[in-house]
């Protein structure tokens, strides 16, 4: 990067650290430190929910999702709006009338402790890992593209957000992931608006769009039902609903967000707007990836975007066969720069023969181009058997780092360390909350002061902040990191869903059998990952109606005199 580039990323991260600990000033107790007294009006925690679910890797991964696979995965988020509405009519009041830390201290008062016990130990185990991908993600890439040490880039990562989420609590991160939103939005619409500029002058912004249309990157929407097929209407409005409602509603990284609004009201509304915004703002940065794939049919693509692995490949035996396929893939990338045009012309003149003739050839160079490429794949798997053969996440920054202007460039750095700070931030915050209440609170210190307790939610911020830097030295070549964390996402939300559903709509279902019902349905939940049966999102609903149908058997074996029940 050029002197510019580093004195805009500094700045731009020294803003946010000392912003961040500038809004925690003050007397606090452990509820401003976890609750920020409840005085977030709607919009900070809209922005707050926005900022913790869109980590690094959205603005990473995403753009290059669409440039390989199409705009198709922005049917995930379907099921997201529907899944806000019922959260506000049954999650959010519930948690407000309870004044609860936590969405597991209700389990207590519903069911018994060690059902408390065993959803905020799912909590736990998922989001710590979650997390530590969320640092790694960003950290592999820049560390790759920029040539940092990795293991350097994610301490520095981990290290500086950590800072001000010890010293601030929930309060720092609302207002922080704030500023960084409004950052990380207006970096991406230069980015976007770049990748029009640099196309060619007789190339705007819808021809951009046709030709991307015609190559298959528009694929908003597939209607064909597939159970293996993990991004379609149907997996996106049914699976991707069970996915939203279990992260909002039983995810303390997210509850803890709309926990700190000033009222039921102002929850609702944070939530209700989340839904409306959420998928136009996905749309839009898929969109940038599929733009960047129409850039490279007019200039150069590298045959791997993941350049520092090919340059270790050519160090080895492989090299001399990893530079004909280059040779190959140029030459096809010259053809396609004639072919583009060509399609870009009858698209502007409207002749539908030619327009089909045109796109009959650019698929098929594409596709050839493709094969080539996956021949480097395999090239590079035998060369670096422990390397990272997938270069979806490395797509866009290396647009960024090749293509954009000074100064540019280090903002859009920038970007990527905020974007990861305000998602991280607040997992640490909700994995703290856990821990403390959940856990140190209910079951070993139940009679502390409050300064102890604050002081020891600190203690426990900086413990969970070190665990995932920890985890992310270890969490690369893992392939498509925003798939990764979803998958793993999908491994817990649905039965811990389905536990939440037996406790506001099942009354008569106890806590032993809720328990059992939930290990059950986790062990044939993992078991069907594992057997590759169903497509990752189908785990949510899979999972949720395993317990409430295991639940509902068991409790049939259990006299009700036996069962701690709720009856209300």
């Amino acid at each position: 990067m050029s002197s510019l580039d580093w004195i805009v990323l500094v700045a731009t991260l020294t803003i946010i650290v000392v912003y961040g600990i500038w809004k925690s000033r003050g007397k606090q107790n452990m509820e401003s430190y976890f609750l920020g007294n409840q005085s977030m009006p709607w919009y900070i925690v809209l922005l707050s929910i926005i900022g913790t679910q869109a980590s690094a890797i959205t603005f990473i991964s995403a753009p290059g999702q669409a440039y390989t696979d199409g705009m198709r995965f922005v049917q995930y988020y379907f099921g997201l709006p529907l899944a806000m509405v019922v959260l506000c009519i049954t999650f959010v009041p519930i948690f407000h009338r309870l004044k609860v830390y936590t969405a597991y201290e209700f389990l207590e008062q519903r069911f018994d402790l060690k059902t408390r016990t065993l959803t905020a130990s799912l909590f736990l185990i998922q989001r710590g890992l979650s997390t530590g991908i969320s640092i790694c993600a960003p950290s592999i890439i820049l560390s790759s593209l920029l040539g940092w040490n990795l293991y350097w880039t994610n301490l520095i990562m981990g290290g500086l957000l950590i800072i001000y989420t010890v010293a601030g609590g929930t309060r720092a991160v609302s207002y922080t992931q704030t500023l960084q939103l409004a950052v990380i939005f207006a970096g991406m619409f230069l980015a976007g608006w770049m990748v029009i500029h640099l196309l060619p002058p007789d190339i705007g912004f819808k021809q951009a769009l046709q030709v991307s249309g015609k190559m298959n990157k528009l694929n908003v929407i597939v209607t064909k039902f597939d159970w293996n097929d993990k991004y379609n209407i149907w997996s996106g409005l049914i699976g991707g609903f069970f996915l939203a409602l279990s992260y909002f509603g039983t995810d303390q990284s997210q509850v803890g967000r709309y926990l700190t609004a000033k009222s039921v009201k102002e929850s609702r509304l944070g939530l209700l707007m989340n839904g409306l915004v959420k998928i136009p703002m996905q749309f839009l940065i898929l969109m940038i990836g599929a733009l960047v794939f129409v850039f490279y049919l007019y200039f150069r693509a590298p045959l791997f975007f993941n350049e520092a692995q090919l340059a270790r490949v050519h160090e080895t035996a492989q090299g001399p066969a990893l530079r004909r396929l280059e040779g190959k893939f140029e030459e096809l990338s010259t053809v396609k720069q004639q072919q583009v045009k060509t399609l870009a012309a009858a698209l502007e003149k409207g002749e539908e023969t030619s327009i089909a003739s045109a796109q009959h050839a650019l698929q098929a160079t594409e596709d050839q181009a493709q094969s080539v490429r996956s021949e480097a794949v395999m090239l590079i798997k035998n060369a670096d058997p422990g390397g990272d053969a997938n270069d979806t996440n490395y797509i866009f920054l290396h647009f960024v780092v090749n293509s954009l202007p000074k100064g540019l460039v280090g903002l859009l750095i920038a970007i990527i360390f905020l974007a990861a700070w305000g998602s991280i931030a607040a997992a640490l915050n909700s994995l703290a909350s856990t821990t403390i209440i959940d856990v140190y609170k209910r079951l070993y210190k139940s009679e502390e002061s409050p300064e102890k307790y604050l002081r020891m939610s600190r203690v426990w911020t900086l413990i969970w902040g070190l665990f995932c830097i920890a985890v992310a030295q270890f969490a690369s070549g893992l392939g498509s990191l925003i798939e990764v964390v979803n998958i793993l996402g999908s491994w817990f939300y649905g039965v811990t869903l389905g536990i939440f559903l037996v406790a506001f709509y099942m009354k008569r279902i106890g806590g032993t059998a809720t328990f059992y019902s939930a290990i059950i349905s986790q062990v044939i939940v993992l078991v069907l990952f594992w057997m590759e049966k169903v497509s990752f999102l189908w785990l949510n609903a899979i999972g949720c109606m395993l317990v409430l149908v295991i639940a509902l058997v068991i409790q049939s074996f259990i006299p009700a005199k036996n069962e701690h029940i709720l009856n209300s």
